[in-house]
């Protein structure tokens, strides 16, 4: 009898496939309250690491980390129309406190544009006052009717851009700088992720904004998956606030904003982009753990073999753990490490030090190989760049091959169903197309122009919609 898969095959399902490697891979559990995560240490420690990278990468624009309470006033929401009206259906509303009615309902967090403006209106004086930059990494609860971990839970983790400028076009600038420099930048050269950058269609952007930029990946499935967004959302909050400054010229003039975030959602992408039926496959320069040495048996010099070899590694500057557990067989050692997609395995026995050689596993590129102990330090972070190359072209690939030009809403929903992408001239779609598709939950993930690049305004001529199922 045939040996039962450790996980779901793709092909065969790939939404339990996902959900058994959340588990197996012990990246996260289902929270007490439904739509609630609990993140486990290992999922946690790869957002530790996108956290701290993208805090460094927020920085760099002039940024600063604040921090604003978790409860907001019920009646803030209400002060800018739009953005109530998108949020009213997922919000968690407070009624009760202390054991008392509450005087006004507050409302957990779902975003904070409302709040913060509260208070830039208060901090913002003159143009010297600007531009105002804060960003803040927090969680948020939007009630969720369909949740899935990491992908769409009722609360998550995430950080939130908010800024206030002197004028439209700084702050349009802005924007497309986050959207571009920061996000862009970190997906691909960190996750190694493939995406297309683009504007949202008026009927996708975010709620109170004049226009969203996104960035969309196309996950293992051919769906895709929202990975960050950065808005303008010009006066429209502050006008609701009073969230205005004295010019150079005397007059009191509303400020131009932006907000922008990333979430834990990213975790979700990464599992979807990069795994495969073995498990999960992480790019070397997020992987917490890049190289774990394993020894096959207990034999005192392997033990040792393997602890001299992890401190060569860590000295040649690769993250790296040993794992001398001998008491648990080394099969199943070796699948656990391939379910949480280190980059490299350094396999030790007693055969292997006979020879001056270990056994290297690359989870990526897949194969193994044995290798001279003595060029381990050497060659691993050439190994190490070299996978990290290769998923970002696997991903590019795989968009590029299952995305295809189509001149009506009928191909359009064909090649969607057929699990791919669509392209589809914005001049032929037009609102009426997109309606239309949203009854085959088809939706347009965004607008590109014809070279690819973000486009100024969904009028432009020539500008082009990419279309997808989505999760």
């Amino acid at each position: 009898m045939a040996k039962a898969p450790v996980l779901t095959p793709r092909a065969e399902d790939f939404p339990r496939w996902y959900q058994d490697l959340i588990n197996k891979a012990e990246l996260a559990d289902n929270g007490p309250v439904r739509g609630t995560m609990v993140i486990r240490p290992y999922g946690y420690g790869l957002w530790e690491r996108m956290q701290q990278d993208m805090d460094a990468r927020i920085k760099e624009t002039g940024t600063q980390n604040a921090y604003f309470p978790l409860l907001i006033p019920q009646s803030y929401l209400t002060r800018e129309a739009e953005h109530v009206e998108g949020f009213a259906p997922e919000l968690a509303v407070v009624t009760h406190g202390g054991g008392k009615e509450l005087e006004e309902p507050v409302v957990i967090r779902p975003t904070s544009e409302t709040i913060v403006n509260e208070y830039f209106s208060k901090w913002v004086q003159s143009y010297r006052d600007l531009p105002l930059l804060i960003n803040q990494w927090a969680n948020v609860v939007r009630w969720e009717l369909r949740p899935r971990l990491f992908l769409r839970t009722s609360e998550f983790l995430w950080q939130e851009g908010h800024t206030a400028h002197a004028t439209y076009e700084e702050a349009r600038d802005f924007a497309a700088r986050i959207h571009r420099d920061v996000y862009g930048a970190f997906m691909r050269d960190v996750l190694a992720m493939d995406f297309v950058l683009g504007r949202k269609t008026a009927q996708e952007r975010f709620a109170g904004a004049i226009n969203t930029l996104t960035l969309e990946g196309m996950m293992g499935d051919g769906k895709a998956l929202q990975l960050g967004t950065s808005h303008e959302l010009g006066q429209n909050f502050a006008r609701a606030f009073h969230t205005q400054y004295l010019s150079k010229e005397g007059k009191q003039e509303l400020v131009w904003q932006t907000s922008w975030g990333s979430t834990t959602r990213m975790i979700g992408a990464l599992v979807m982009m990069h795994g495969d039926d073995s498990g999960l496959r992480v790019p070397p320069r997020l992987a917490p753990v890049q190289a774990v040495v394993l020894a096959i048996k207990g034999d005192d010099a392997v033990l040792a073999k393997v602890r001299e070899i992890g401190e060569r590694l860590k000295a040649a500057g690769v993250r790296v753990q040993v794992d001398d557990r001998t008491d648990t067989p080394f099969g199943r050692r070796a699948v656990d490490w391939e379910l949480k997609g280190v980059p490299v395995r350094v396999e030790v026995g007693p055969r292997d030090l006979e020879n001056g050689t270990a056994m290297l596993a690359r989870r990526i590129r897949g194969g193994k190989e044995p290798v001279a102990i003595d060029s381990l330090a050497a060659l691993l972070p050439t190994v190490l760049e070299e996978d990290q190359k290769l998923l970002l072209d696997q991903a590019r690939e795989r968009r590029e091959s299952r995305t295809s030009d189509v001149s009506t809403v009928d191909q359009a929903v064909e090649a969607t169903a057929a699990g791919g992408w669509a392209r589809i001239p914005w001049a032929t779609l037009g609102p009426e197309g997109e309606a239309k598709l949203a009854e085959h939950s088809v939706s347009v993930r965004c607008l590109v122009a014809e070279d690819g690049a973000v486009p100024d305004a969904d009028e432009t001529p020539g500008n082009v919609a990419v279309v997808a199922r989505a999760y």
